[in-house]
């Protein structure tokens, strides 16, 4: 895996980006930012060389948007990327570098953790396509908790599980070894520290820093690891239903580690302590409670029809390596579960 250099610079993003654009020798940026982009988040390019501005971005990269934005580079010249926003935007410009080969300057304002892997996605006909590739990683990253202020309430909760998501499969994803393990223990001891205090002072930056910190170990541990069944299964309902990302991850851990906690003793108890519990289910019911996570996959757009299409479409893909035996029917009851929004069994 190449180098990555990372800058963790509270109201010092615009210097860092500057520093790494001057170093890349880059002439012609491609700014790759969401529509919804605020102000703030656009002012850390000020001064620099961009040569186009790209807010075409839609959440799980579907191809036809993807060669837009590459089309885009093309046609504006450019020589390297900076992707500012979440992991939507980040995906958008991994999907450029892999065709290109163009570097990426990563300025995440959400806790998705895309910026730590070389891991990319596409979506096509209802079907995510994932893979890894070194050109995808991103050469630099820049965190600036000042940049996630304004990110609400409801959305960082999710967004922080779904950082929470990398580390716990990551415990028993197919190259999880101890190292990887003790990425995870400190992230998620970052992340159950940092959610409750983001929830209750959410322009404070103590938290959200703690927030972006936790959320990168639990990355790094993820893209050491590779991806388990958890992340499987949300590939699988994102590609093909168009569920939102982080609130998908942050409704089906918790059935995931139901699932998995009684075949990987080590990676419950490092859940468990992480997260201040008894168990592993019983701190993470204690902490989705705490901020208020979504809990039913109903109530993000799921229906219940589509349940048999996507056991179908999961089966294939979980990893030999997963701690329990996954049957077609354990699926079907995790889905129909995470679907009514029960207790996870």
């Amino acid at each position: 895996m190449p180098e990555q250099r990372v800058h963790v610079v509270p109201g010092g993003a615009a210097r860092a980006v500057a520093a790494e654009v001057a170093g890349l020798g880059a002439r012609r940026l491609m700014v790759v930012v969401s529509p919804s982009g605020a102000a703030d988040e656009r002012r850390v390019l000020d001064g620099l060389p961009v040569a186009h501005w790209h807010d075409d971005v839609v959440q799980h990269v579907p191809v036809l948007v993807a060669e837009r934005a590459r089309a885009a580079a093309a046609r504006h010249d450019v020589d390297a990327l900076v992707c500012v926003g979440g992991g939507s935007a980040t995906g958008l410009a991994k999907a450029v570098a892999l065709a290109t080969g163009l570097p990426i300057v990563a300025v995440p304002t959400t806790y998705a953790g895309s910026e730590v892997t070389a891991v990319w996605g596409l979506t096509e006909g209802g079907r995510k396509i994932t893979g890894s590739d070194p050109r995808v990683l991103p050469v630099a990253v820049v965190y600036d908790a000042e940049l996630t202020r304004s990110l609400p309430v409801p959305l960082s909760a999710v967004s922080g599980l779904n950082a929470l998501a990398h580390a716990v499969d990551g415990l028993w994803a197919p190259h999880a070894d101890d190292a990887t393990a003790r990425l995870a223990s400190q992230g998620m001891e970052l992340l159950a520290t940092a959610l409750p205090q983001v929830v209750d002072d959410p322009t404070g930056l103590p938290g959200r820093s703690a927030l972006l910190e936790g959320a990168y170990l639990c990355a790094r541990s993820f893209a050491e690891a590779g991806s388990g069944l958890h992340h499987k299964i949300c590939h699988v309902l994102g590609g093909r239903h168009d569920l939102p990302h982080a609130e998908t991850h942050a409704v089906v851990l918790p059935h995931v580690v139901a699932l998995n906690a009684p075949g990987a003793p080590d990676a419950e108890r490092r859940i468990a302590a992480a997260l201040d519990g008894t168990s592993a289910t019983a701190g993470i019911e204690a902490l989705w409670d705490r901020v208020a996570a979504p809990r039913s996959l109903r109530d993000l757009g799921f229906e219940r029809e589509a349940i048999p299409g996507a056991v179908a479409a999961i089966l294939p893909a979980v990893p030999a390596s997963n701690p329990v035996t996954v049957t077609a029917g354990e699926l079907t009851d995790l889905l129909l579960h995470a679907w009514e929004g029960a207790q996870p069994t």
